[in-house]
């Protein structure tokens, strides 16, 4: 794999922007979700850090070992956590710091490092309204307007997202199809 300052190669090209692009989406939706596992585990800052490094990535700075540091952190905190919901936010943390490191190969699991903090919020949401379904299409709702057209594009290059039984499967492939199908 070719590096250089401005771009990341494989499969086929990914741009610094876009991969900023991408960890602007995960960010967002990490940022959503990061209060329901700061309610739940107040001593924790693996989480916070995670998504504090990635917003660092997003404003412009280099990837660094910060990001995949704080990243591995994240995803050890959300294997401690007490409930699904606190679960699934700290992974969407690691998820925001690893977006930097998105890999150019053609893989459908590729697709989770794009979407699946989206998805993942939106079962948090769905936890926190006692399982409600109407409050997880609503957020990916949410998530399908928050995708600029250049996300959709670096979406594109990639399979679709690979089928699975969790909810937070269920709705990334929801989400994917959603964002290939807009014009």
């Amino acid at each position: 794999m070719a590096h250089s300052s401005s771009t990341v190669t494989g499969d086929f090209v990914l741009s610094m922007d876009e991969l900023r692009t991408v960890a602007r989406f995960v960010v967002r939706h990490a940022e959503d979700v990061l209060p329901v596992f700061e309610r739940q585990v107040r001593d924790d800052p693996r989480p916070r850090a995670a998504v504090d490094a990635a917003r660092v990535f997003v404003d412009g700075a280099a990837r660094s070992r910060l990001q995949r540091v704080t990243s591995l952190d994240a995803h050890r905190a959300a294997r401690a956590a007490p409930s699904e919901a606190a679960r699934l936010a700290a992974r969407s943390a690691g998820d925001a710091a690893s977006a930097a490191y998105l890999h150019p190969i053609a893989r459908a699991t590729q697709v989770g490092h794009i979407l699946r903090a989206a998805a993942s919020a939106a079962h948090v949401g769905e936890l926190e309204a006692a399982g409600d379904p109407a409050v997880g299409e609503a957020l990916l709702e949410r998530s399908r307007r928050r995708a600029t057209p250049e996300l959709v594009d670096v979406l594109r290059r990639y399979p679709p997202a690979p089928g699975g039984r969790s909810r937070v499967a269920q709705l990334m492939t929801t989400l994917d199809r959603a964002l290939r199908a807009a014009p």
